[in-house]
């Protein structure tokens, strides 16, 4: 098997496995904001080991960070905490599976906002693919604890969640790619870890300073809940590096193909770990977005 199939696959368990610790972090242990801090609490310092000894390992000089590097990594860094938010919040409204489905609309998202800022072109399968998403997303909107209308659903707190979280991470992840591109090295690794240090750093202390001022005791409620939180932050790195890795060996339409294993993970995790019932419904709902992420990335 090729090294990024497995670098691809890894990276979508390990996110997987952090978004199960962040969700079992907020009903519990943290407040959203506070299972949000964790992620970047522990994987900061973590990132930093990784470069460092990166750097030591191949003699290479630590780049020059120009503000154009800073400005599109600030933006993804602080997308991606909102992103963060919203998955999290997300989780208290709907089951594990739905939550991270809705997240994964940041594909379909990234593409119609190319079309509508950039001027992408959208060939007629991208246009069915989206048309098929729409129809798995009016599945899922819906509660399965209410009779609410499809209107209804559509402006619910947890489908308004859900995409916000996929348009945050859409915003984010080309955000990162737009800083890694302004870092002077030819060394793909290099540039990615750099990247994940800074955002990173810049993430834990940002949030540091809002929950001292928002919401006292949150900080160290995540230092007291350490156990777990640290490897929401180590799970977080390790996946992290993998999508880099990965899309550093292959194009990001195969990459992103892979990457739908997400899906049968979180699937697997709300119904053997969560001991969540998934509706007919919410099955039929995340099929036809799978269906729709799969077949468009493999279009594009």
């Amino acid at each position: 098997m090729e090294l990024w199939i497995v670098a691809s696959v890894a990276a979508a368990l390990f996110q997987t496995v952090r978004f199960m610790l962040q969700k079992v972090l907020s009903i519990d242990v943290l407040s959203t904001a506070g299972a949000t801090f964790a992620r970047f609490a522990y994987a900061a310092p973590a990132s930093l080991v990784v470069t460092l000894v990166w750097l030591n390992a191949t003699g290479a000089a630590f780049p020059d960070l120009h503000l154009a590097f800073w400005g599109y990594a600030l933006q993804g860094a602080l997308s991606q905490i909102f992103a963060t938010v919203c998955v999290v919040a997300l989780f208290r409204q709907r089951n594990f599976a739905v939550g991270i489905t809705f997240k994964k609309t940041e594909v379909i998202q990234a593409a119609i906002l190319g079309v509508a800022f950039f001027g992408d072109a959208v060939s007629l399968a991208g246009w069915g693919a989206i048309l098929i998403g729409l129809i798995g997303l009016l599945l899922l909107s819906r509660s399965p604890t209410t009779n609410e209308g499809f209107l209804k659903g559509l402006t619910s707190r947890a489908t308004i969640l859900g995409l916000s979280s996929g348009f945050l991470f859409a915003l984010s992840g080309t955000s990162y790619r737009a800083a890694s591109l302004e870092l002077a090295s030819d060394d793909a690794m290099l540039r990615a870890s750099v990247t994940l240090t800074c955002v990173t750093m810049s993430q834990l202390a940002g949030m540091a300073l809002w929950l001292r001022w928002r919401e006292p005791g949150q900080v160290t409620a995540v230092w007291r809940a350490r156990s777990v939180a640290v490897w929401v932050g180590l799970t977080s790195m390790a996946g992290s590096l993998g999508w880099f890795l990965a899309f550093t060996l292959q194009t990001a339409a195969y990459v992103k193909a892979v990457g739908q294993i997400e899906l049968i993970f979180s699937m697997m995790a709300s119904v053997l770990f969560f001991k969540e019932k998934i509706t007919a419904r919410e099955y039929a709902g995340i099929g036809f977005l799978a269906l729709s992420i799969l077949t468009f990335v493999l279009v594009l």
